[in-house]
């Protein structure tokens, strides 16, 4: 008969998934780590994550539903304003790439371990891995577009791809930079200064 789950597993579980996932990249940690560090048992796991990709699938949601909060409260800080939305936004980015514990962006940072799964949509129900990253960054982008749209600027596109590049630029530099390098808070502010330029505010 199986084992009843306690209240908390499957939390416990997924804690310590992103935690090692995040911090070890997703090949290099395999279920039985996972099942030692969180101090359950093999049908326990399986019961709440049938396979790695479900789990990992779940990680990538949490920190998704981290990242929207964290986006909900800048864009409500910065009022009405399309161009301090858009600065806001950048400089959320640029706060939380100086976190001692930062290491990357999660969405990318599977991406580009996984280079193979396409997460193209139909492929699978929309839950895999690949597909959750692929669909916070495409939002993100989006949420850019929608701002630059209320802008009245000559080319929003290449607005919009300005944007992107120093928000994508943030998260590559703090993926591989030292955490001591004192030139990271510099290189933070002035993606900020570049983005109020851009924008006008």
């Amino acid at each position: 008969m199986a084992r009843t789950p306690a209240p908390g597993t499957r939390e416990r579980i997924l804690g310590v998934a992103s935690r090692l996932f995040y911090d070890h990249g997703v090949r290099a940690v395999g279920m039985n780590r996972i099942i030692t560090e969180a101090g359950t048992g093999k049908n326990l796991l399986y019961q709440h994550f049938p396979a790695k990709s479900d789990l990992v699938a779940a990680y990538l949601e949490g920190a998704r539903e981290r990242r929207a909060e964290a986006a909900r409260r800048v864009l409500e800080d910065a009022g009405d304003d399309p161009r301090e939305q858009l600065v806001a936004m950048v400089a959320e980015v640029a706060t939380t790439v100086r976190h001692p514990r930062f290491r990357g962006c999660a969405f990318r940072n599977y991406l580009a371990e996984f280079p193979e799964d396409s997460g193209e949509p139909g492929s699978d129900d929309g839950t895999a891995p690949a597909a959750v990253a692929h669909a916070q960054l495409a939002e993100t982008r989006a949420a850019i577009a929608e701002r630059v749209a209320r802008l009245d600027v000559a080319d929003p596109d290449r607005l919009v791809e300005q944007l992107w590049l120093i928000v994508d630029g943030l998260y590559l530099q703090a993926a591989y930079r030292d955490r001591l390098d004192d030139r990271l808070d510099p290189a933070a502010d002035a993606a900020v200064d570049l983005a109020r330029r851009l924008v006008g505010a």
